[in-house]
């Protein structure tokens, strides 16, 4: 293994969504993640579940509970996304563990967090999106809220938050040997994302959804259509890059209305329009490839990994035939790797087992120790 991580044990009991993807984040920087999966469970084949190792052990029975128990006794860090509650009810609740393990950290993933008034309800994406604020500021000025994929609850305010967490945490017990748990709230995540926003609020200077400066309101932020049915993107925010803009397009300044005036937004949108449909999209791309001003093709799935800049990058690799995201960030010393592909459900229980150094008699063993006191 390499990586920052690099000898740090995690335990992740299988979830969907934000769990997997702080493991995948904590696989790709050197950890040992591996995975208790339910037997008879689905694979989880999907670039978030790669580079950890599955065991199956079933926690609702008092032998697979045990099992769990004795991995979390060797980890460093344990990541779950049930309701609250409901590790407690299998007997893997923070108590019970941090009892065998006083320097775990132990993350706990939630949509709405381990308090509160709406902390035992289910929840999707959208609704800790949309109760965070930040569901109101997408989508267009004449439409509905649009909800942006499951990128901002459950990646970006949630595995994310966790994967942050949880480090900050390991720190903490590596320096001191005390263990803690982890409250990572994708409410809390999302509208950490907000912050910049509520400033905006603050000042009067954010106005309704799709009349802003970096939702789609200005004409200088926003995508266009080109020739050939595909987009552009453009992100002319300041005065030179702007001027790059117009010069890219072949505009003339002096015949075109102050930008800084709102109430001409329509109309620069609308010339801006008929200037991107004289070219393709990647006529246009080679244009503003000599131009600094910030407007760059707009790439499907399947284009990103062929981009000339990602291909200098390393940016994304293909890891069982499945072309995915490379880990990141880039670390000069200790870089990240991806370790293998997702697991099959139990593909590694043996290995597991005998690399943390525990056999079903030590499992039997140290239970009847616990219920002679």
């Amino acid at each position: 293994m390499t990586g920052p991580l690099s000898g740090v044990r995690v335990v992740e009991v299988a979830a969907i969504g934000p769990t997997p993807f702080a493991g995948m984040l904590l696989s790709d920087m050197g950890a040992d993640v591996v995975r208790i999966d339910r037997p008879g469970s689905r694979p989880y084949l999907t670039p978030i579940d790669r580079g950890r190792r599955s065991i199956t052990a079933d926690l609702k029975d008092p032998t697979g509970s045990r099992l769990a128990l004795d991995l979390i006794a060797r980890a460093d860090i344990v990541l779950e996304g049930f309701r609250p509650g409901v590790m407690e009810r299998l007997g893997l609740g923070p108590d019970e563990c941090l009892i065998r393990n006083p320097a775990l950290v132990y993350g706990r993933m939630t949509g709405f967090g381990q308090s509160g008034d709406l902390s035992t309800l289910a929840g999707h994406d959208i609704n800790y999106v949309a109760l965070s604020g930040a569901l109101e500021l997408l989508g267009t000025a004449d439409g509905p809220p649009l909800p942006p994929l499951n990128l901002l609850g459950d990646f970006g305010g949630g595995g994310m938050l966790l994967a942050l967490g949880v480090t900050s945490a390991l720190h903490h017990a590596r320096t001191t040997g005390e263990g803690q748990v982890v409250d990572a709230a994708m409410t809390d995540g999302v509208s950490l994302l907000t912050a910049m926003y509520f400033g905006l609020q603050s000042t009067g200077t954010l106005g309704p959804r799709g009349s802003n400066g970096l939702d789609g309101g200005a004409p200088y932020y926003r995508a266009y259509e080109t020739a050939d049915a595909k987009w552009m993107a453009v992100g002319a925010i300041e005065p030179h890059f702007y001027d790059g803009l117009l010069r890219g397009l072949d505009l003339d300044p002096g015949e075109l209305p102050d930008r800084n005036d709102r109430s001409q937004w329509p109309s620069l949108h609308e010339t801006f329009e008929r200037a991107f449909q004289r070219k393709s999209r990647d006529e246009w791309s080679s244009v503003f490839t000599a131009v600094d001003a910030c407007v760059t093709p707009v790439l499907s799935l399947s284009e990103v990994d062929t981009h000339l800049h990602h291909v200098h990058r390393n940016a994304y690799e293909d890891v069982d035939g499945v072309t995915q995201p490379a880990p990141a960030p880039r670390f000069a010393v200790t870089p990240g790797r991806v370790q293998g592909p997702p697991p099959l459900p139990g593909q590694h229980t043996d290995q597991v087992l005998a690399d943390w150094g525990i056999s079903p008699g030590d499992v039997l063993v140290h239970d009847r120790s616990i219920t002679r006191n």
